[in-house]
Parts: structure tokens; C-alpha cells; sequence
């Protein structure tokens, strides 16, 4: 057996398969900064919040996923056995560990990132882009996002369900957030967060203002727009999917942000 070494970067919202129950897409770097995707991974066999966290060093036997054609996608054997903990990088001095493995290869292009995309040498599918402006946080409210069937199916096969701490209901999407940004090429664009921490953060507050969407809404933006975008150096990691990869004109998602602290210089003069 063969692992991988994987520094992980990214959990993304979890979706419903009749296959696995819920699936999540991981994603994070290899030693040398390449990009890489672990796809699908089970999310009950693994006991996915207790088993690794975010800037966890992972090993892990992978095997390139034949079904997807972008070249970061590949899925774990023998996940029960071929996984474990070996190391995490934690944010002393400005996050440098993270920097590090993370900042080796930053856009600050949106429009040279979709060109890469469209590729067919590259088919750039993860990428790390450095925003030249956060213009706005953009919350709008959704209808249900996740299949009816197949949660009616999953909630009577597991009574415990439970994604979100202390969510009734986590399959639930009632709000969608977004970063209005603009990169190096000047164009103004509005993009998704579909980050696991902005869910759970949006439900814990929920919770903790019993059920006060607003307050609850007004907490994620500000964490991620008056904190993130205002006085944090942010970075934000985008991906495809695989379905939109070749035919949208803008294939990314947000699904995570990279967010040092400010390093101040000081002189002596």
C-alpha cells in the first residue's frame, strides 16, 4: 500500500448520496503545493469531524478517480484502514507553516484561473486566489437545496443524523453567502462560499440565538466580511465541479478561505 501525504485544506458542505449516505469533498496539498481532491469519502464510516481536522497532515491510499477527468480527483481505498494522522500546522507567526505549503502557486487573475480551467492540458480545477477587492458579503435566502427522497430515506435509516451540532434539521439550506470580489483582470464577480465552517457557523448561531435567522446571518458576515475581508490578509481556495467544469463560463466556487493575520513591519527610523 501506497499513501499520500496530504495537507488538508478544505471540507465542503456534505451531499446526499443513496450510495454512501452523505458524501464530502476534501481537498488540500501534497508536500510541494499541488493541489489534490479526495472524492468521495464516506462521511459516517469516517466520523468525519472526530477523525481530522483542517490543517491536519494526513496519510492516506489513494488511487487516481478514473471517473473524473480533472486531473487533481482522487478517491481513497480502503478508507477504514488506509488513513491516519500523522502531523497538524498550527497559525504561530502568521500562519507560516500553513504559507508555507499553501502559497506556492496564487492567482490574482480570475480571468487567467478560467482560461487554465478550460485547458485541456490543464483543466485547473483548485487554486488558491488572492482577491484584489472584497466589495461586499451577499446573503440571499434559498428554498431547500437537498433531495426530499433521499433525506426522508437517510433520517428513518439513522435517526441520529446529525451534521451540525444541535441542528434539527442540517440538510437544510436556507440561506446562501456569497463574496463580491474583484481580482487583477478588474471584473466584478459574485461567487459562492460552499465552505463547511460557514455552515456550521451559520447553524451554531442559530442556535445560539434561538432561532434568530438575522442575528445568525449578521454573525457570518461578520466573521467572514468585517473580520476576513477587513482585517485578515485573505485568500480565498476555489474549485469546479465536475458537472459545470466545462460548460459554465465561470466553473469556481468558493469553497474555502485562507485567512493569516496581517504581518505588520516595523521600523526602528
Amino acid at each position: 500500500m501506497s499513501l499520500s501525504k496530504v495537507l488538508i485544506t478544505v471540507k465542503t458542505y456534505p451531499t446526499l448520496s443513496s450510495k454512501y449516505d452523505e458524501l464530502v469533498c476534501t481537498a488540500g496539498f501534497l508536500e510541494d503545493g499541488t493541489w489534490i481532491r479526495i472524492y468521495p469519502i464516506p462521511f459516517r464510516k469516517l466520523e468525519y469531524e472526530i477523525q481530522y481536522k483542517k490543517y491536519d497532515w494526513i496519510e492516506i491510499d489513494l488511487e487516481k478517480y478514473s471517473r473524473d477527468f480533472r486531473l487533481e480527483s482522487y478517491r481513497p481505498q480502503n478508507i477504514e484502514k488506509g488513513f491516519r494522522i500523522i502531523g497538524h500546522l498550527d497559525t504561530r507567526d502568521h500562519w507560516r507553516a500553513r504559507k508555507e505549503v499553501v502559497l506556492k502557486n496564487v492567482y490574482t487573475n480570475m480571468s487567467d484561473l478560467i482560461l487554465d480551467s478550460k485547458n485541456k492540458e490543464k483543466y485547473t480545477s483548485l487554486a488558491v486566489l488572492k482577491p484584489k477587492t472584497i466589495l461586499n458579503f451577499k446573503i440571499e435566502k434559498v428554498s431547500r437545496e437537498w433531495d426530499t427522497e433521499k433525506l426522508a430515506a437517510l433520517k428513518a435509516k439513522d435517526s441520529q443524523l446529525n451534521l451540525f451540532t444541535n441542528s434539527e434539521n442540517p440538510f437544510e439550506v436556507v440561506n446562501k453567502f456569497s463574496y463580491n470580489f474583484t481580482s487583477d483582470d478588474d471584473i466584478e464577480r459574485t461567487m459562492m462560499i460552499e465552505d463547511w465552517e460557514i455552515g456550521a457557523l451559520y447553524w451554531n448561531s442559530l442556535k445560539r440565538h434561538e432561532g434568530n435567522e438575522f442575528k445568525a446571518c449578521e454573525d457570518v458576515k461578520n466573521k467572514y466580511f468585517n473580520d476576513f475581508a477587513k482585517t485578515k490578509d485573505l485568500y480565498l481556495f476555489l474549485g469546479t465541479t465536475r458537472e459545470y467544469h466545462l460548460i459554465a463560463p465561470n466553473p469556481f466556487v468558493i469553497i474555502g478561505t485562507f485567512h493569516p493575520t496581517v504581518q505588520t513591519q516595523f521600523s526602528l527610523f
